[in-house]
């Protein structure tokens, strides 16, 4: 799917994905509390949220106590995002990964995104990971699915026009092998599997 037409979709079905926000923020806190032995989020203190939707993950993150920016290319996302009275002092901004984003090298501890690069081409895949990777100090966190598929996951993700089946066969591979100006993007990429079917794919930026 292209990106004018993702931005599409994605500002028309923002009213339904806010319904989600209260059940996803639930969601979000017990997976960063269950991880917290692997990788301590709260011992950071900024943190950028690429592609934060309506705002559920950038929500725990701020409960965490991080200084939180979240960046969505969809308009109407953003919106409800920062309708919320709980996400006042986040920072979010309109921005899109696939193209530079307006923020210095190395400008944050993290950055994480969740459920972006399997609705995302290969190449537009490794193009995420070295923007992230160069506005991350520290690491870079894809959250998104792991290889146990689900019947209806699949055919949804078949229906949208993503990339998920290619993404889950190869994520790994995908961000060890990611170049940037003929560079490695990463020195080193493990996965810990947070559910049934998602995973954290941790991801250390070259320096």
């Amino acid at each position: 799917m292209g990106e004018k037409k993702s931005n599409l979709l994605f500002n028309l079905i923002a009213p339904i994905y806010g319904l989600f926000y209260k059940g996803q923020k639930k969601k979000y806190a017990k997976i960063i509390d269950e991880i917290q032995k692997e990788m301590d989020i709260s011992s950071f203190e900024t943190i950028i949220d690429v592609g934060c939707g309506t705002g559920a993950l950038c929500s725990v993150l701020n409960d965490k106590g991080l200084e939180v920016t979240g960046i969505e290319p969809a308009k109407k996302m953003l919106k409800i995002a920062m309708d919320k009275v709980e996400n006042k002092s986040i920072n979010f901004v309109q921005a899109n990964v696939l193209n530079f984003l307006p923020f210095d090298d190395k400008n944050f501890d993290v950055a994480i995104a969740s459920f972006v690069a399997h609705g995302l081409k290969a190449r537009e895949r490794k193009r995420m990971y070295a923007e992230m990777g160069r506005v991350a100090k520290q690491w870079v966190i894809i959250h998104d699915y792991n290889d146990k598929r689900e019947l209806l996951t699949s055919i949804i993700e078949w229906l949208e026009g993503g990339n998920y089946f290619h993404f889950i066969k190869n994520a790994e591979p995908e961000m060890r092998n990611c170049l940037k100006e003929m560079k490695a993007c990463f020195s080193d990429v493990h996965a810990v599997q947070v559910d049934i079917r998602t995973n954290w794919y941790i991801c250390k930026p070259i320096e």
